[in-house]
């Protein structure tokens, strides 16, 4: 495939996910709190099922937020880092390799020099901090005897929610040490669920509903400053601010302004390269710490061999846990609902990839996320593509 058809997909795919429009009326947040309602589990306590039901929504709300409005952005620093030299009075490539997808390096892009590109993933979410959300196992409410192994009265929902992001980003050379950038994320997100009711050995549905929701996520403006360059090692600081342009009801946004101070570090020799981040974001979904490494291997002049490793603490609850009650009208039963944890959210994720200089100055980027942990809301082994395009005068 060429580089211009590279670069016409990519561009059919923005403008599906802009043009889509919202299938119902509904937003995505009524209809997580219409499929975990209970409605038919006979409790005797129904304003503690709605309560319930708006604690647990509200937690899955929360982590689709962090997996979507604020979800890692690709690296605005692209492919290529040039410089004058000023001996030679040429400009000359100085790294080796074409640098992480995620994780930044200290280098700024270089004077004048520029970079534009365009990522696509799409999340299949199965599983929430653990449980199976597509198998129809995933119970929200139950009645059980404390002698007998399972419940007699149960509603089990079954859960597809589904993303795909494409990200537009870009950065450009201030000086050849500061470096602004930013990155547009366009979200296409789809909720499908139908909750099911089973007594003793018979089965009836209860609810069934679906909402899609598709728009620009929340806008990032960057800067980054590198503070120490040496040959075989820099050291840069970085601001990434989120603006709230997302659609909070549709989980597109975080509703607020958050701002992410990072600290990054490169080193390295010849063909092999490592990087290090770690910043506190501020604001937004909730405070954050946010910790990364990456290793890049020259491989060839045209290859990059890149292995990425994303952690995220989030301080906000981000486990949906059990919670058993006496039920008010059946003696000698409990009730077993859905509740919050109280818990922050811990994710860590490998993105093993390689880059490849197709043509001149455009890199084709292809890589895998790979959850390392359980906690919240889990998609299996995503495939992540790009295409980066360098320009300097």
């Amino acid at each position: 495939m060429t580089t211009n058809r590279l670069a016409r997909v990519f561009a059919a795919i923005v403008c599906v996910l802009i043009s889509t429009s919202p299938a119902s009326a509904q937003t995505v947040s009524d209809i997580l709190l219409f499929l975990l309602t209970n409605e038919s589990v006979p409790t005797g306590s129904p304003a503690r099922d709605r309560a319930a039901a708006a604690a647990t929504s509200d937690t899955i709300s929360r982590m689709l937020l962090a997996s979507l409005a604020t979800l890692p952005v690709p690296t605005s620093s692209g492919g290529f880092v040039y410089r004058l030299n000023s001996e030679l009075g040429t400009v000359e490539r100085t790294t080796p390799g074409f640098g992480p997808s995620f994780v930044e390096r200290a280098q700024a892009v270089g004077r004048g020099q520029a970079s534009f590109g365009l990522t696509f993933q799409h999340l299949r979410f199965d599983a929430l901090d653990g449980r199976n959300l597509r198998d129809g196992s995933f119970v929200t409410t139950a009645n059980e005897f404390p002698d007998e192994a399972a419940p007699f009265d149960v509603d089990q929902l079954t859960l597809a929610l589904d993303a795909s992001v494409a990200t537009l980003y870009g950065g450009v050379g201030v000086t050849d040490r500061l470096e602004i950038g930013f990155a547009a994320p366009m979200v296409l997100l789809s909720v499908e669920g139908t909750r099911i009711n089973i007594y003793r050995s018979g089965a009836f549905t209860q609810a069934s509903a679906r909402a899609r929701a598709a728009g620009l996520a929340d806008l990032v403006a960057r800067a980054k400053y590198t503070v120490y360059d040496a040959p075989h090692g820099a050291l840069a600081a970085a601001v990434d601010v989120r603006l709230p342009t997302g659609r909070m009801e549709d989980l597109l946004g975080a509703g607020a302004t958050s701002t992410l101070i990072s600290g990054i570090g490169s080193v390295g020799g010849g063909p092999v390269t490592a990087h290090v981040n770690a910043g506190m974001s501020m604001g937004g979904l909730a405070r954050e710490l946010r910790y990364s490494g990456a290793l890049e291997v020259a491989a060839a002049p045209r290859f990059t061999a890149i292995g990425e490793v994303l952690g995220r603490w989030i301080d906000t609850p981000g486990h949906i846990v059990t919670e058993s009650t006496a039920n008010q009208i059946l003696p000698g039963v409990q009730i077993v609902r859905l509740v919050p944890g109280t818990s922050g959210l811990r994710t860590l994720t490998a993105v093993p990839g390689l880059k490849w200089n197709v043509s001149d100055t455009w890199v084709l980027a292809a890589s895998v996320t790979i959850p390392l942990t359980s906690s919240g809301l889990t998609a299996p082994m995503t495939p992540f593509v790009g295409l980066d395009y360098a320009w300097r005068p």
